[in-house]
């Protein structure tokens, strides 16, 4: 054979070489799969569905009511958060207590009173500070004597208005006025008679539960006598047995609330209820069954 060809020969099997090469390095398209890009799920689409889902549950769980309800729902483990007349102003009733008790800590904190300081005061002296006409007032004569300490136990467990009141002189409405403000509960107000909204109390108990109302010894001293409340005829009445639940019951004629954590297995959670009705005993049973419904599908 000539040089000539064995030249020709050698070109033609290197160029096929190289052309074999860099189709065996070409992506080739796998057997079997569908060559589209599959899209992502709707992060926002899904969301708006769970949030959905929750909504049904409490407006069907409302349906009937007569009068108003405000409602504030938030999971602090999936986020889910539900709101119905969250600006809505009501009475306050006893849920102003939940002001005091945290004021009450805070200059605690600060050394201005101490737990075991004894507080005393005549009767008729606290209805006329506090405005309270001989016909309202629960006692007219005698005199209150309490610790701080278990002055708030009473005030908060049993809803005690005279350990309140004699924890309202020491602590002072205009101290308790500035603690709201500095904390942002923007729509609320310690008047005659207090006042505020589902927002605000949600948001309450929202800064109690992460630590943002005190430091992590009064923020315990404060869950923990919510969780000693003894008005258990709304949020936990039908919740399962030794369900853990830190919370603060209000109740002044027309107007009945509820609003507190609930801390379950699958995520805890803030949950208030609060209402204006004909009812109180109906809101109280109302009250009761949006909290089973929530807990229910929360769990």
């Amino acid at each position: 054979m000539s040089k000539i060809k064995i030249l020709i020969i050698c070109i033609l099997f290197l160029f096929a070489f190289i052309i074999g090469f860099k189709n065996l390095n070409k992506p080739q398209p796998l057997k079997n799969t569908i060559n589209k890009v599959i899209p992502k799920p709707s992060i926002t689409f899904i969301k708006n569905t769970v949030v959905s889902l929750l909504k049904d549950k409490v407006e069907q769980a409302l349906s009937g009511t007569e009068g108003t309800y405000g409602v504030a729902i938030k999971n602090f483990k999936t986020g889910e958060s539900f709101n119905l007349n969250e600006h809505k102003v009501f009475i306050a009733a006893s849920l102003y207590k939940n002001w005091i008790m945290a004021e009450t800590f805070n200059q605690i904190s600060k050394g201005d009173i101490n737990e075991d300081q004894i507080l005393s005061q005549s009767i008729s002296v606290l209805n006329d500070e506090f405005n309270i006409s001989e016909e309202d007032a629960e006692l007219k004569e005698g005199t209150v004597t309490m610790r701080v300490k278990e002055a708030l136990e009473k005030m908060i467990t049993v809803s005690d208005n005279y350990a309140a009141l004699l924890l309202s002189e020491k602590i002072r409405f205009s101290r308790v006025s500035s603690y709201l403000q500095k904390h942002g509960f923007n729509e609320s107000s310690l008047g005659v008679p207090p006042k505020t909204t589902v927002y605000d109390m949600a948001l309450f108990y929202e800064k109690l539960y992460k630590g943002e109302l005190a430091d992590q010894v009064y923020t315990t001293k404060m869950l923990d006598l919510l969780k000693k409340q003894q008005r258990k005829g709304g949020l936990p009445k039908y919740l399962p047995l030794n369900t853990e639940i830190a919370h603060k019951t209000g109740e002044l004629g027309s107007v009945k609330h509820d609003g507190g954590i609930v801390f379950s297995n699958r995520g805890d959670y803030i949950i208030v209820v609060m209402s204006e009705t004909g009812s109180q005993s109906a809101a109280a049973e109302r009250i009761a069954n949006i909290s089973k419904t929530v807990y229910e599908y929360f769990n």
